[in-house]
C-alpha cells in the first residue's frame, strides 16, 4: 500500500501533462502549419513481490508521457488573399532565420515583406533561398548558398531592344503585276524603350516575284521629314517564289538584316534581323490565291514598365508582374528535407529548431529529394481536430478522477491501520 500514493500521484502528474498538451493542441486550432501532438505513455519499473521472481509484480506507476507531433499529417490546403502565402504539400519545411541569425523551420507560409523588400514570415523571421538572377540566362541562380529573399519594390523594368522579327503573311498570287502595294506595319522598340512603327511595303513585280521597302515615319529619324515615310537604306530586296507557292529567295538561313540608323530620341542604332523561316525551317511567307495578309507578327524588344506587384508562383517561385502583363522570376523559396521531424523542437513562433536527434536537414528545391510542393496564395491549416481532442480530454480526466480516487482509497486504508494500531 506504501507504493499506492507514488503510483497514483505519477498517474496525477502524467494526466495533468496530458491535459496541459491538449490544451495546447485546441489553443492552436488555427495557427497556420501547426501540427497535432501525440501523446505516448510508459510505465515505470515494477518490483516483484514473493519468493518467485517475477510471481507477483508491481508496478511504481506512469512516466511522464512523450509528446511527439505529427508531421506526416498533411493540413488542409486553403487558398488565403496574401499574394506571397505558400502552402507545402506534402514534406518538408520552409528554412527561416531570427534575428539573431539562427537558422530554424516552419510549416507557417504566411509571408509579407519590409520596407527593404525582405521575405519575412509574419512574425518576422527572414525566409530563405535565392534571389541572385543570372545576367546571361534571365533566371535565378539556385546553385549557390541560401540567404534573404530580396524582392523588387517599386522599380522599373529595363526596356529591351528589338534585334529578332517575324511574321507569318501570304501574298496574293493573282495579285495584278504593278498593282497597289500590301503593307504590314510592325512595332519594335529601341534601347530606351521608346516604340517605333516601321512598316514593310511589298509590289509584285512578276509572275511570283515581289519587292519589298521597309520604311520608318520621318519624324523618328535624323534627316527624315515629319509626315513623310523615310526608306530605311538596306532594308529593300526581293522575294521569289516556286510554282506551288513557295518562298524560295531568300534562302533558309539567309535572315534579311534591318538597320535603323540616327534616331532623334537619342538612341542607339537598331539592328533587326528579319527571318522568314521558322524554326523547322518553313517558310512564313508564302504566296497563294488568297487575299494578301498577314496573321501574326512579333518581336523581341519591349518597352520600361513599371512593377505592378509580386506574388508567390507555383513551386515557390516569387514573380514580379509588370504593368504590360509580363511575369518575371525574381525569387525562389527554398525547402528543407529533413528525415526524423518528430525530434525537432518548438521554439514559438511557428518556428522549429533541431536538437540533438535530428538528422541534418538537406535544403534544395522544392518537389526534389523526396520534398514536398508549394501552392502559392494558399496556407496550410492546423491538423488539430476539434472532436479527437476533446476525446482525449475527456479519457484524460476520467483518468485524472480514477487516480485521484486511488489516493483517498489508500488515505482510507492507512488511516484505518493506524487506527487498528491504536487499539
Amino acid at each position: 500500500m506504501s507504493t499506492s500514493f507514488s503510483t497514483a500521484l505519477s498517474a496525477l502528474s502524467s494526466d495533468s501533462t496530458a491535459i496541459d498538451v491538449v490544451g495546447n493542441d485546441l489553443a492552436n486550432l488555427n495557427t497556420p502549419g501547426y501540427k497535432a501532438t501525440e501523446l505516448c505513455f510508459s510505465d515505470l519499473v515494477t518490483q516483484s513481490l514473493g519468493a518467485g521472481l517475477g510471481v507477483t509484480q508491481v508496478g511504481f506507476g506512469v512516466a511522464q508521457p512523450i509528446t511527439e507531433a505529427q508531421y506526416s499529417q498533411q493540413g488542409a490546403i486553403q487558398t488565403s488573399g496574401g499574394l506571397l502565402d505558400a502552402a507545402i504539400q506534402g514534406n518538408g519545411f520552409f528554412v527561416v532565420t531570427n534575428s539573431a541569425g539562427n537558422t530554424l523551420f516552419t510549416r507557417a507560409g504566411n509571408f509579407k515583406t519590409d520596407k527593404a523588400g525582405n521575405l519575412m514570415t509574419s512574425t518576422g523571421d527572414y525566409v530563405q533561398g535565392w534571389s541572385t538572377v543570372d545576367n546571361t540566362t534571365g533566371l535565378v541562380n539556385t546553385n549557390g548558398p541560401i540567404s534573404n529573399i530580396v524582392v523588387p519594390v517599386g522599380t522599373l523594368k529595363a526596356p529591351v531592344a528589338s534585334t529578332i522579327l517575324s511574321a507569318n503573311l501570304n501574298l496574293n498570287s493573282s495579285a495584278t503585276v504593278g498593282a497597289t502595294a500590301f503593307e504590314m506595319p510592325l512595332t519594335v522598340y529601341d534601347s530606351l524603350g521608346d516604340a517605333h512603327s516601321l512598316s514593310i511595303n511589298f509590289q509584285k513585280t512578276a509572275s511570283n516575284s515581289w519587292t519589298y521597302q521597309v520604311t520608318i515615319p520621318g519624324a523618328d529619324i535624323t534627316g527624315g521629314t515629319t509626315g513623310t515615310a523615310y526608306d530605311l537604306s538596306g532594308a529593300s530586296g526581293t522575294l521569289t517564289f516556286d510554282s506551288n507557292g513557295n518562298l524560295t529567295s531568300p534562302a533558309l538561313g539567309s535572315p534579311i538584316a534591318i538597320t535603323v540608323p540616327g534616331l532623334t530620341d537619342g538612341a542607339s542604332d537598331m539592328s533587326l534581323s528579319w527571318n522568314p523561316y521558322d524554326s523547322t525551317g518553313s517558310s512564313t511567307i508564302t504566296q497563294f490565291a488568297q487575299a494578301s495578309a498577314y496573321s501574326a507578327t512579333s518581336q523581341n524588344g519591349s518597352p520600361s514598365v513599371q512593377l505592378e506587384q509580386v506574388g508567390m508562383g507555383a513551386e515557390g517561385e516569387i514573380l514580379a508582374q509588370f504593368t504590360d502583363g509580363t511575369q518575371v522570376v525574381v525569387g525562389q523559396v527554398a525547402m528543407a528535407s529533413i528525415r526524423n521531424p518528430d525530434t525537432l523542437i518548438a521554439a514559438g513562433n511557428n518556428d522549429l529548431q533541431l536538437s540533438s536527434m535530428t538528422a541534418n536537414p538537406a535544403i534544395g528545391m522544392p518537389n526534389t529529394g523526396g520534398r514536398g510542393t508549394i501552392q502559392g496564395g494558399s496556407i496550410e491549416a492546423s491538423t488539430v481536430s476539434i472532436s479527437a481532442e476533446f476525446m482525449q480530454l475527456i479519457v484524460f480526466q476520467q483518468a485524472y478522477a480514477a487516480n485521484a480516487r486511488v489516493v483517498t482509497t489508500a488515505t482510507t486504508l492507512s488511516d484505518d491501520t493506524i487506527a487498528l494500531i491504536r487499539q
